[in-house]
C-alpha cells in the first residue's frame, strides 16, 4: 500500500523538484514539539501583537546558508539548508554547527511581494539576530544592525523587483564570549552554568506593507491615579502634522477615545469604572490607533493596554513592599532562562513557548524573572494575557566571567572600554524601547551578579529616568550600591538567615533553590549533570522545596518583598529545574508546591 508520503516523493521526482534534505541535527534530547517540527509551518503567529497590521508575509522556513571566513565578502557557494528562525548551532536549524569569532554566517532566500501590496512601502522586520547583521536585497545593501536581543526593521522598497522574485541575503558575525557585546549565558566552551553559543537569526523574519507615512512606534503609559492612558505615536516620513487618534475598546465596545496632532501626547480619559490589570484579573483593553490627513486614513494598527501601576512603599512596620495598583503584592516566581534542547534560544513552536508560562502559573507563581535573555514579543503578550509579572534582565556581556573576581569594596568599579559601554547602553535602550508597552514588565534588572557590572549608580539612575513607570533592581545578587529601588540577594540553596538589608528599599531574594534531580533519559549529556542540591526522587525534591518555601514564608514577614526560585527547567548540564530540559517530566508534586506558593503570595500581599 502506497502511503501519502510515498506518493508525494514520487510526484516530486517526476516534476524534477529537489526534495529538502532537512532533518534535525545532532543527538541531544528533544521536546515533543521539536520532534514534530514541520518546515512548512514554522512560527506562523503574527510576531508583534503590541503593534499589529493585518497584512504580512512570514519569511520563516528553509533558507540557504554558508559558514565562511569572516573576511570573505560573499560566499562562493552555499552549503545547504537552514531552518529559520533557529540559530545555526541548534538541532532544529538542521545544521548544528558552531561558527565562532573567526567566521561569518550567511543566509539567502527568495521571496515574492504580493501584487496587492504594489504602490506601498515594504518593511523587512527581524525579531532578533545575534549579533551583527548586514542585509542585502537583490544585491543592494539595505541596512545593518548590532544587538542580539532587540528587533529591527528596514524599508526595502527601493531595492525590490516589481515583477519578479526578490533575493534577501543576510550576513551575521557573532564573537560570543570573545567580544564585549551582550550575550547572556552563551559561551564558546559550554560548562556548568555557561551554555552553547547562539549565532544568527533566532526570531521570526517577516515583511509587511505600509504607506509612505506610517506609524513607526508607540509608547503607551497607564496612570491609574489620574485614570488616564497616554499614547505617543511616532511616525515615519512625518514631514508635517497629522491627526493621531486612539480608540479604546472593551469587549468590542468603545469606552474611550483621544486624539492629537502627531508629535503631541494623546491623553485618553478612561471610564470611571476602569478595570485594573492584576494576576487575578489580567484585563486588557484593545486599542485602535490611526493617523489621518484631511479625513483620509494613512495608517492604522491594532494594539492593547492595561491600567496598572508598579510601585513600592513602606508598610506599617517600615518594611518596603512591592506594590501593584497601590496595594502590597508579594512577587514570587521562577528563574526562567528560556533555553530549549532542540532550539536553544528559540522554542520549537508557539505552543512550546507558552507551555512554560502556563506551567509557571499552574505551580502558583505570579512572576517570572526572565534571566539574561529577551524573549520574542509574543512571549510578553502571553504574560500580559495570563497575568504574569516579569522581572526583565539585561543580558550580561563583556567577558563577564572575569568581572566576578574584581574588588568592588573600595568603591572602584571595573570599567568598560568606550566601545563596550556604548554597546551596552545602545542595546539596553533598544530593549527597553521594544518592551516598554507590555504591562507584565514590572522591574528592570540592568546587572546580574557582577557580570559586566559597571557604573552601577549611573546605569540605575539612567534606567529609572528613562522609564519612571517601573522599578529598577540595579544589581540582582551583585555588588550593592545605594541606588535603584531594590536590594537583591542570591543565596543557595535555601533562603538566608542573615544577609544584606536596606530599610529604604525593597529587599528581595533574587535567586535561591537549585534543587537537583537527575531524570534518566531526559539529560543533555549522560553524565556530568549538577544542581546545588541533589535529591533522589520527586518526593525528596518536593519535600526540600516545601522546607525552603516555609523558611521563605517566615522571612517574608519582616524582610523579603519578593523571591525567585531557581529554576523553571533544567538547562544543558544543570538538572535543577522543576521540569526536565525536554519538558517531558515534571519533577515535583504540583499540588503541594502550588498550595504553598499561593499561600505565601496571599499571606504577604494586601
Amino acid at each position: 500500500m502506497r502511503t501519502e508520503s510515498t506518493i508525494l516523493l514520487a510526484l516530486t521526482v517526476m516534476l524534477g523538484i529537489e526534495a529538502s534534505a532537512y532533518k534535525p541535527a545532532g543527538n541531544h534530547i528533544m521536546t515533543t514539539w521539536g520532534e514534530d517540527i514541520d518546515t512548512s509551518h514554522v512560527w506562523e503567529e503574527y510576531p508583534r501583537p503590541i503593534m499589529e497590521r493585518p497584512e504580512w508575509q512570514n519569511l520563516n522556513g528553509l533558507w540557504q546558508y554558508a559558514i565562511v571566513d569572516k573576511n570573505i565578502s560573499l560566499p562562493a557557494e552555499y552549503q545547504g539548508e537552514i531552518l529559520v528562525p533557529f540559530c545555526v548551532e541548534s538541532a532544529l536549524s538542521g545544521v548544528g554547527k558552531e561558527v565562532g569569532a573567526d567566521k561569518a554566517l550567511w543566509y539567502k532566500r527568495n521571496f515574492k511581494v504580493p501584487k496587492s501590496w504594489h504602490g506601498r512601502d515594504i518593511m523587512l522586520n527581524f525579531g532578533a539576530v545575534d549579533w551583527q547583521a548586514e542585509i542585502w536585497i537583490n544585491g543592494a545593501k539595505v541596512g545593518s544592525h548590532t544587538g542580539g536581543y532587540s528587533p529591527f526593521s528596514l524599508n526595502i522598497t527601493q531595492a525590490l523587483n516589481a515583477k519578479s522574485d526578490n533575493e534577501v541575503v543576510v550576513r551575521v558575525w557573532d564573537p560570543t564570549d570573545k567580544g564585549y557585546q551582550p550575550r547572556g549565558k552563551q559561551h564558546s566552551r559550554p560548562h556548568q552554568i555557561w551554555y552553547t553559543p547562539v549565532t544568527g537569526i533566532w526570531q521570526t523574519v517577516w515583511i509587511e506593507p505600509v504607506n509612505k507615512t506610517h506609524i513607526d512606534r508607540l509608547k503607551i503609559t497607564p496612570d491609574i491615579d489620574r485614570n488616564i492612558l497616554t499614547v505617543n505615536v511616532d511616525c515615519a516620513n512625518n514631514n508635517e502634522s497629522y491627526i493621531a487618534e486612539v480608540v479604546v475598546k472593551d469587549n468590542g465596545h468603545i469606552v474611550a477615545t483621544g486624539k492629537a496632532l502627531t508629535g503631541e501626547i494623546i491623553t485618553v480619559d478612561m471610564p470611571t469604572d476602569v478595570k485594573l490589570w492584576s494576576p487575578e484579573n489580567p484585563h486588557l483593553y484593545d486599542l485602535e490607533i490611526g493617523i489621518s490627513a484631511e479625513g483620509k486614513t494613512l495608517d492604522k494598527v491594532q494594539s492593547y493596554a492595561a491600567m496598572r501601576k508598579i510601585s513600592s512603599k513602606a508598610d506599617e512596620n517600615g518594611v518596603v513592599r512591592l506594590q501593584l495598583n497601590n496595594k502590597d503584592l508579594f512577587h514570587y516566581g521562577t528563574l526562567d532562562q528560556g533555553w530549549w534542547p532542540d532550539g536553544l534560544y528559540t522554542a520549537p513552536s508557539y505552543e512550546a513557548m507558552v507551555y512554560d508560562i502556563d506551567k509557571t502559573s499552574d505551580w502558583g507563581f505570579n512572576m517570572i524573572r526572565k534571566h539574561v535573555k529577551v524573549e520574542p514579543a509574543i512571549w510578553y503578550t502571553y504574560c500580559d494575557r495570563k497575568g504574569i509579572l516579569v522581572w526583565q534582565d539585561m543580558p550580561n556581556g563583556d567577558r563577564n566571567i572575569l568581572w566576578e573576581h574584581r574588588n568592588y569594596c573600595n568603591g572602584e568599579e571595573p570599567q568598560r572600554t568606550p566601545e563596550s559601554e556604548a554597546c551596552y547602553r545602545k542595546e539596553w535602550k533598544e530593549i527597553m524601547d521594544a518592551l516598554y508597552n507590555y504591562p507584565c514588565i514590572a522591574i528592570w534588572v540592568p546587572f546580574n551578579e557582577a557580570w559586566g557590572q559597571f557604573k552601577t549608580s549611573d546605569i540605575a539612575l539612567w534606567t529609572k529616568e528613562y522609564d519612571h513607570s517601573r522599578l529598577v533592581n540595579s544589581a540582582s545578587g551583585g555588588n550593592f550600591y545605594p541606588c535603584g529601588d531594590i536590594v537583591d540577594v542570591h543565596n543557595y540553596p535555601s533562603p538566608p538567615d542573615i544577609h544584606v538589608f536596606d530599610a529604604t528599599r525593597a529587599n528581595v531574594l533574587g535567586e535561591y533553590g537549585g534543587i537537583g534531580l537527575v531524570s534518566e533519559g531526559h539529560l543533555w549529556v549522560p553524565d556530568g549533570s549538577w544542581g546545588y542540591v541533589q535529591n533522589k526522587s520527586p518526593k525528596e525534591v518536593t519535600d526540600t522545596y516545601v522546607d525552603y518555601a516555609e523558611k521563605l514564608d517566615r522571612l517574608a514577614g519582616y524582610w523579603f518583598a519578593g523571591a525567585v526560585y531557581t529554576q523553571t527547567t533544567d538547562v544543558e548540564i544543570e538538572v535543577n529545574g522543576l521540569m526536565t530540559y525536554d519538558r517531558k517530566v515534571i519533577k515535583v508534586d504540583e499540588p503541594r508546591i502550588r498550595e504553598i506558593n499561593r499561600r505565601i503570595i496571599k499571606k504577604h500581599s494586601k
